[in-house]
């Protein structure tokens, strides 16, 4: 039974671990950019996204399918680095397991 119960504590100990890092990528923010700078995109470790900048000069040209896709990318590359930077975080806190969620 010394070996389970040392299994359990190194178990639970991994995940308080996990959810430290949960807990602090909440708090972290990633940010990219698109159209040389158009287009800021800043996105949480949870996946959200915090704050969205436009410069003025891509509104005045009015062309609003541009300025769409602009975004999409902005926001879909800072949501790409946070699950990156966040995977590659657990990965090393769990010896390379990839562990559920952290797709």
């Amino acid at each position: 039974m010394k070996n389970m119960n040392d299994l359990l504590r190194q178990a639970q100990i991994m995940q308080q671990k996990v959810q430290k890092v949960e807990e602090e990528a909440a708090s972290r923010t990633f940010e990219a950019s698109s159209g040389g700078g158009m287009v800021v995109a800043l996105v949480t470790g949870k996946m959200e996204v915090r704050k969205l900048t436009i410069d003025p000069k891509i509104v005045a040209e009015g062309d609003a399918e541009m300025l769409q896709d602009l975004i999409i990318a902005a926001v879909n590359e800072a949501l790409r680095i946070a699950k990156d930077t966040v995977r590659r975080e657990m990965e090393a806190i769990s010896n390379g397991i990839r562990l559920p969620g952290m797709g």
